[in-house]
């Protein structure tokens, strides 16, 4: 392995499960020092339906894993929805490793509803989580990367955050993500916008969504019984894509991790960065609106 971000500090909230972690492994194995971040250090619990579902992973376990690899972690607590804890977040990480040189918004709340029926509790929710806490995060981050001269910036999309196809599926006339997807939309807006504000100071600024959907600890509840998943290393790689080149020569996508791999043949590698996977084709059923090279 080349190990291409060694000397480099990544922050990757939501990283204790799912996705965060495992992009969390990917930049690890690649030679960042990274910053894993949640509510707690061992596994929590997240309501469902007005039931308290106790989920699997820890950032106990995740550093774990990424020591075990031979890579460095450093675990750090942070409620991303207490504006404290957000400003402690990234000055605890700058004060232990001495930068932030990466930022990987992943972290999220997901409670589907239909509008008529959402509380306005749920709605505040996940705009805090999807929209407020990302944004305040990069505010924090903003001052270090210019200091070091340059930086990268991914946050966590979703197809959802496209236009539905029509006629409209049967997925949304009942699934309840309108909320969620308008957040998602807004991170993909933020990110185009927020590309055009930095580039001149060498800030890369991207978002990375599925293609389709990943099952994960938090989102098994979302997905309907029989649902195409895709692996999740996928995902991770074009996060790592994201993160390895100039703003001048790659910023203000929003990439999509099966279509994107597979438009710009890029090797997928494990999460140890050890081996290299089949090359996935994206598939028919996928939103017709996503672009393979990005947004």
């Amino acid at each position: 392995m080349k190990q291409i971000l060694i000397g480099k500090t990544a922050l990757v909230t939501g990283s204790s499960r799912g996705i965060g972690r495992a992009i969390a492994l990917r930049l690890a194995a690649e030679g960042a020092t990274v910053v894993v971040t949640a509510r707690a250090s061992e596994p929590t619990t997240s309501v469902r339906d007005g039931e308290a579902v106790v989920l699997e992973g820890s950032l106990t376990q995740t550093v774990s894993l990424i020591e075990k690899a031979g890579g460095r972690a450093v675990a750090i607590t942070a409620d991303l929805e207490d504006a404290n804890a957000r400003e402690y977040l990234v000055a605890e990480a700058i004060r232990r490793c001495g930068s932030v040189d990466i930022l990987v918004n992943n972290a999220g709340f997901a409670e589907y509803s239909a509008v008529a029926d959402m509380s306005m509790a749920t709605f505040d929710r996940t705009v805090e989580h999807y929209i407020r806490a990302p944004f305040a995060l990069i505010q924090s981050v903003i001052p270090a990367m210019k200091e070091r001269g340059a930086g990268w910036i991914v946050n966590i999309g979703s197809s959802t955050g496209l236009s539905p196809i029509r006629p409209f599926r049967e997925y949304n006339k009942t699934s309840g993500d309108v909320v969620y997807a308008s957040m998602k939309a807004a991170l993909h807006r933020l990110t185009e916008g927020l590309a055009a504000e930095l580039v001149d100071v060498d800030i890369a600024v991207n978002a990375v969504g599925p293609s389709t959907a990943i099952r994960t600890p938090g989102a098994e509840a979302l997905l309907p019984e029989g649902y195409e998943a895709e692996p999740v290393e996928y995902l991770a790689e074009t996060v790592l894509a994201m993160c390895t080149v100039p703003a001048a020569e790659r910023t203000g996508l929003v990439a999509f991790s099966l279509h994107y791999p597979w438009s710009q043949r890029i090797d997928v590698k494990s999460l140890d960065g050890a081996s290299v996977l089949p090359r996935l084709e994206p598939p028919t059923w996928a939103n017709p609106n996503i672009r393979p090279a990005g947004l």
